[in-house]
């Protein structure tokens, strides 16, 4: 059977499984509420096409609704996570577009970016290998990022001839790793090595690369086992609150908290506390 994205939230606020959901451009998996993205093109080092960036805007939308995936994962098959936009496939055709045509694929890119943003669920990206122009966006626009000693991670598009504020990387980059750095990596489009990647603080934490995707996928299972509402509420704090002055972003917690408050959740792990047990999270 093959479940289009679309499907899952056909309805406002309707709740849906992706657990039949066949992915066209990459692989996709869900274990133990995990959902694995695999980009899939390990001959070319994984890098998008139209079709992919659109595959993938579409199963993060969708994902807001999925009620069998807590946390997700993305990672490359082979040895690298993603060279970015394919070459033949996107840059070539690209040159050929009109000024119409050209803004509506920067709109569509973008709009993966903020479908990711906008997905209550952590993503946590396994980064080896390289790492590069719209490959180093979806990793930067992950929530947590494992990467390895070797991994080459570049905001490349000062190389071809473009600015560096592509699918916002002039608001997320500086928010991750500071202005300054930031302002350096998106002028010169150099590539930054796996441990000054963690040294700056793109980088969680560094695996070994045969690890790498196991650490990640651990990782997010221990969210997905976590109080997964709340993940969801911190994770729009965290976006909302770039936005706000310190009195707003305190008021915005007092409501998003108070909300949590009155979740099973909370009252699970209060009487788990008395009873000296461990506290099983359902997410409601």
């Amino acid at each position: 059977m093959h479940y289009s994205p679309g499907d899952a939230h056909r309805l406002p606020g309707s709740r849906a499984s992706l657990a039949g959901y066949q992915a066209t451009h990459f692989q996709y998996a869900v274990q133990d509420r995990v959902a694995t993205i695999t980009l899939n093109r390990p001959e070319r080092k994984n890098p998008l096409t139209f079709e992919s960036y659109a595959e993938l805007r579409d199963l993060f939308r969708a994902l807001a609704y999925a009620d069998d995936v807590k946390a997700i994962v993305i990672a490359g098959a082979g040895e690298n996570f993603c060279s970015g936009g394919d070459v033949h496939e996107i840059i070539g055709p690209l040159t050929k577009l009109d000024m119409p045509g050209l803004l509506a694929f920067t709109r569509m890119t973008g709009d993966l970016v903020k479908a990711m943003r906008a997905c209550p669920q952590p993503i946590v990206a396994g980064v080896d290998g390289v790492c590069a122009g719209a490959g180093a966006i979806l990793a930067l626009s992950s929530d947590i990022r494992y990467g390895t000693a070797r991994s080459k991670t570049a905001f490349l598009f000062t190389r071809v001839g473009l600015a560096g504020c592509d699918m916002g990387a002039c608001a997320l980059l500086p928010r991750v790793i500071g202005q300054g750095r930031a302002a350096e990596l998106l002028y010169t489009g150099r590539a930054l090595t796996g441990e000054e990647a963690e040294r700056w603080g793109f980088f969680n934490r560094l695996c070994e690369p045969q690890a790498l995707l196991a650490e990640a996928q651990a990782f997010a299972a221990l969210l997905a086992n976590g109080p997964t509402f709340a993940h969801g509420m911190t994770k729009k704090m965290l976006q909302q609150e770039w936005n706000m002055g310190v009195d707003e972003a305190i008021e915005a917690e007092a409501q998003a908290q108070a909300i949590c408050m009155a979740t099973n959740d909370f009252h699970r792990a209060y009487h788990a506390f008395v009873a000296k047990d461990t506290p099983r999270f359902e997410g409601d």
